[in-house]
């Protein structure tokens, strides 16, 4: 089981600062055990570390003057979006003030013209999507939870549609962000593109709270699509589905979303999501663009598919189809915890090149049985990520260790193939040992700007270096 790094707990500093914020936040300053607790919750199984108070700011101005309290008695600061991460993100090491970002949840400004949105950080993507609708926009990147857009930021989401979009780097073009110190900064403009000076936005972007607080965010936008055609197909294997992936890639077909279900998470979804598919690797997809370019994007797919023994292969442009087929892919969670009640529920994931997208899924579902873990996968295979979720006993120690041998193993195997320990969930404390594996050096001159940027080590102490 992974454990954090101790650090120095500063008890007399973070007392002088509560008193001092609690008089300027009143009761929006909480220091009541659950909710300390609940903005240390962890959906991993790094131990609940909860900080001392947890503020809930209005404005940039309210997350400086926080920052500055803190910093002036070398107090950590925990950023807090809605607690969807998955590597201990939100964890207090070290105790500190977490700041709870949930109130700033305006939008700002919609360009429509120049298909651009300002926002603050706590705007959740279902909001965003919800605001934009009627204008004919939407941003695309969808992680599955209806996590916030700083949390996004900070965390370099990614999810189903990465495959066309991009992940989050891809899609933000500026940023406010409240900096160790308490200064106010701005990483750019509205222009869509720049060569001035060094790229703090993507500093920021992954940073995971570490080298600031983001309090603004301006995103790229797209239009709606004309036309949206959802399909589905079964394969004999994973390696025969993975292998279509493959091809439609390098056929150049425009898919929007490509996503693995392996047969126990299809077994899983189909008891929770009362659907009747074969209990077989499944790939679902989407196209997107003219109803005759999206038609025709689905019928290249089912061709490349028959050709790998995908059978059963349905397209549809349907509404209602296409939202039970997604719904029940973002619900596989739920589902695959059904398939060992009782059980928690970890999640990694890993990131390899699609050519080796497959050899990997194998070896890591090998490797499971191998271990006798139930560990269901499902992937954004479109760009060579996929998830196992392993079903574990806490209460039983040979069970955890096993699992713990598991997912670094899989780490290992992944950047053994020259790929990554994250593909969209971050480091934060669960991988930081596989970091160094991954990087090696380079991980010195992360801690170098780190150094620099936060000598007093404030900025969610404890994450990633």
């Amino acid at each position: 089981m992974v454990e954090a790094t101790a650090l120095f707990r500063n008890a007399a500093g973070i007392d002088t600062a509560i008193s001092i914020l609690k008089q300027r936040f009143g009761d929006r300053l909480q220091t009541g055990a659950s909710v300390r607790e609940q903005h240390g919750h962890t959906t991993t199984w790094i131990e609940n570390q909860s900080p001392d108070a947890v503020v809930f700011p209005n404005s940039t101005e309210e997350v400086s003057d926080i920052v500055k309290t803190c910093a002036a008695h070398k107090v950590p600061v925990i950023p807090f979006g809605t607690g969807t991460s998955l590597e201990g993100h939100v964890n207090a090491p070290a105790g500190g003030v977490c700041i709870d970002l949930g109130q700033m949840n305006r939008v700002l400004a919609v360009n429509e013209g120049d298909l651009d949105c300002v926002v603050q950080p706590g705007v959740t993507r279902e909001d965003l999507n919800t605001h934009l609708r009627d204008k004919g926009l939407f941003f695309p990147i969808d992680p599955g939870a209806n996590a916030s857009l700083g949390g996004m930021a900070a965390t370099r989401a990614s999810g189903t549609n990465a495959v066309r979009y991009g992940t989050m780097k891809d899609n933000v073009l500026s940023l406010e962000a409240v900096m160790p110190d308490g200064k106010i900064i701005r990483t750019g403009h509205r222009a869509k593109k720049s060569s001035a000076g060094y790229d703090l936005t993507r500093l920021l972007i992954g940073a995971e709270g570490t080298l600031g607080i983001i309090t603004e965010l301006t995103l790229k936008l797209h239009g709606i699509p004309e036309a949206i055609t959802s399909a589905r197909c079964s394969f004999p294997t994973v390696d025969a589905a993975c292998q279509a992936v493959m091809t439609t890639i390098q056929f150049g077909v425009p898919v929007a979303r490509i996503e693995l279900l392996d047969a126990m998470s299809v077994k899983a979804a189909n008891a929770y999501s009362g659907l009747k598919l074969p209990e077989t690797p499944l790939l679902l997809l989407e196209f997107h663009g003219s109803a005759a370019g999206a038609a025709e994007q689905a019928e290249t797919f089912g061709e490349i598919a028959e050709d790998f023994g995908g059978t059963g292969f349905v397209a549809t442009a349907s509404t209602e189809e296409r939202s039970k087929l997604w719904q029940a892919r973002h619900d596989m969670y739920w589902a695959s915890l059904q398939l060992r009640p009782g059980a928690r529920g970890i999640s990694t994931d890993v990131c390899v090149p699609i050519s080796r997208l497959a050899e990997c899924v194998t070896k890591a579902q090998d490797k499971a049985a191998e271990l006798d873990l139930l560990a269901p996968v499902v992937g954004h295979v479109g760009d060579g990520n996929f998830h196992t979720l392993v079903l574990i006993d806490m209460d039983d120690a040979d069970e955890v260790a096993r699992a713990s041998q598991f997912v670094g193993w899989l780490n290992d195997l992944a950047i053994s193939m020259d790929g990554t320990c994250t593909g969209e969930h971050g480091i934060g404390q669960g991988k930081k040992p596989y970091l160094v594996r991954e990087l090696g050096d380079a991980t010195r001159y992360m801690a170098a700007i780190k150094a620099a940027l936060d000598p007093d080590n404030i900025m969610n102490p404890g994450k990633i270096v």
